[in-house]
């Protein structure tokens, strides 16, 4: 949700778009708060350092 929210502000200038994707950051912080023993203001403090389109970020490794 984050992700989406973080997308829909780096590309959307409308007001109404704007608030939307404030509050869907504000829910996907209540949502991780609990997890990592934070409250929701300390996580979508956390959220607002990622700026710009969120790209998926994945790691693979591999032995031979």
């Amino acid at each position: 949700m984050q992700a989406i929210a973080q997308n829909g502000l780096a590309f959307d200038a409308n007001p109404y778009d704007v608030e939307r994707c404030q509050q869907i950051r504000s829910i996907a912080a209540e949502m991780i708060a609990p997890h990592v023993d934070a409250d929701a203001d300390t996580v979508v403090d956390y959220f607002l350092q990622e700026t710009g389109y969120a790209t998926p970020k994945l790691d693979c490794r591999g032995v031979v």
